[in-house]
């Protein structure tokens, strides 16, 4: 299959220098003289760098063939990750370096989008809000709840984030995982 470049949009994944990739961005651009161009910006899924490419108007690039599917991340083994199918209960391991990352906010049991090409694992998205227990943060101060003063604390992953003051060690917090970000205390 192939898309012509008046089909472009946010998020396609196409084929180019047979390398996976992702459109992160276009924009139609026509010169004062000479033909009209698409410029993007593509996010490579195999080596996650950003591309800058420009297009001729009409041009066509193939589309690539990635699945993606859900999964349910069970454990780890070594430098493994064992994850489950949600449909087939069939279980697949995913090395670390992989997981881009993403094993900061695995604990077990989160559902994650595994993103596949040619049979190899691409990219895992683990889900968009995880909830994670402080395992340790210094005391904060009482009645300091209305100002924005960050603090860092280290989840039970091992991963470390800024919380409020308020937060203490041992309380569940909720995460966003696109940037590591505090959304709110966890609810019971």
């Amino acid at each position: 299959m192939k898309y012509t470049t008046n089909q472009f949009k946010q998020g396609l994944k196409i084929l180019l220098d047979n390398e996976p990739c992702s459109i992160i961005s276009y924009e139609f651009h026509k010169p004062g003289k000479g033909q009209a161009v698409m410029r993007t910006k593509l996010n490579n899924l195999r080596t996650q760098k950003v591309w800058e490419r420009t297009f001729k108007t009409g041009e066509s690039v193939e589309a690539a063939d990635i699945s993606e599917k859900d999964f349910q991340y069970l454990y780890n083994e070594g430098e493994n990750f064992i994850f489950m199918d949600q449909s087939s209960y069939e279980q697949i391991e995913v090395s670390k370096e992989s997981l881009n990352n993403a094993e900061s906010w695995l604990q077990g049991e989160e559902v994650c989008k595994i993103l596949f090409w040619n049979g190899e694992v691409l990219k895992i998205e683990p889900p968009t809000f995880v909830e994670i227990k402080i395992a340790f943060t210094e005391p904060g101060l009482k009645g300091d709840t209305v100002s924005n003063t960050l603090k860092p604390a280290t989840l039970s992953t091992g991963k470390e984030v800024s919380v409020p003051l308020f937060i203490n060690e041992g309380d569940k917090i909720k995460i966003d995982t696109r940037d590591g970000s505090y959304v709110g205390r966890a609810s019971k």
